[in-house]
């Protein structure tokens, strides 16, 4: 195993899940299995794994290590899951009920702890840029069950810092955490604003320098629509008119093909006896 840096990489590819080129470092590993320590469980059998995140680390729980902290738990005593009856269908994922219900029992509490999950708030769509179905889709009832277990769990035994995948991609995704209940928000992306229509003076204006600029082949006019777009929404008939540019462009210099070349003028001599030779003809 030589100096153990190849078994440090490799427990690394393990215990994280890396986008990208990210690369991780010996400080988010050492994070990781400080949590690790704290709740007792094993990075290396995917009872914990994490994701990197602007140098720091998202801890994620996979369900059998929250199965594996709640048994061990000295004040556990119980749990029961409860269901409606009314049943609901999210896109393109199974019919499912529409909320789901953990009663946690603690030894040393006189009432259970109660929490309610409902599907149309913890439901994740299709993810990836081709939508493929996920566990959501093809195990509907299974992951509200989940996710409602590991909110009970929160609320009933106090568990903080650790977060389920769906969580985790959503505080990667710009999200942020409510510090009082520990929830994960998306933060709502300002809206860009509305472009106005390109000036047709402008419009006018410019089009000559455009036209140097295709002529030259620094830009194609593909190209100047998504540049020039970008300061106002340009008509149909002024995007034609950009393309027009490429079947514009000056061609005087261009060399002419088959051209016959002109006859040299004959002189006044020449002239002369052409004019004897075609008298001859003619008597």
């Amino acid at each position: 195993m030589g100096d153990g840096t190849s078994l440090v990489e490799t427990l690394k590819l393990t215990c994280f899940r890396q986008r990208g080129n990210d690369i991780v470092t010996d400080a988010q590993m050492e994070a990781l299995l400080i949590v690790a320590e704290q709740y007792r469980l094993n990075p290396f059998t995917k009872e914990l794994f994490a994701f990197a995140d602007k140098g720091a680390i998202v801890p994620v729980v996979s369900v059998d290590g929250w199965s594996r902290i709640i048994n061990e738990n000295p004040a556990f005593n119980g749990l029961e899951f409860r269901y409606s009856d009314e049943i609901v269908t999210m896109p393109r994922g199974k019919p499912c009920p529409a909320w789901c219900e953990v009663v946690i029992y603690r030894k040393d509490r006189d009432r259970p702890t109660v929490v309610r999950e409902y599907l149309d708030e913890v439901y994740q769509a299709p993810r990836g840029q081709n939508a493929y179905d996920g566990p959501w889709q093809s195990h509907t009832k299974r992951f509200l069950r989940h996710k409602t277990l590991i909110q009970g769990a929160r609320i009933a035994f106090g568990f903080a810092g650790i977060y389920d995948e769906d969580e985790a991609h959503r505080i990667i995704d710009a999200g942020s955490i409510d510090a009082t209940t520990g929830e994960i928000t998306q933060q709502k992306q300002p809206e860009r604003p509305t472009l106005p229509a390109y000036a047709q003076a402008d419009f006018t204006k410019n089009l000559p320098q455009w036209a140097g600029i295709v002529k030259s082949g620094r830009k194609t006019p593909d190209e100047l629509i998504a540049m020039v777009g970008t300061k106002g929404v340009l008509s149909e008939a002024q995007k034609q008119g950009i393309r027009d540019l490429a079947k514009s462009q000056d061609v005087t210099d261009a060399p002419i093909k088959n051209e016959v070349p002109a006859e040299p003028a004959m002189s006044a001599a020449e002239q002369e006896a052409h004019a004897e030779f075609l008298a001859g003809l003619e008597g």
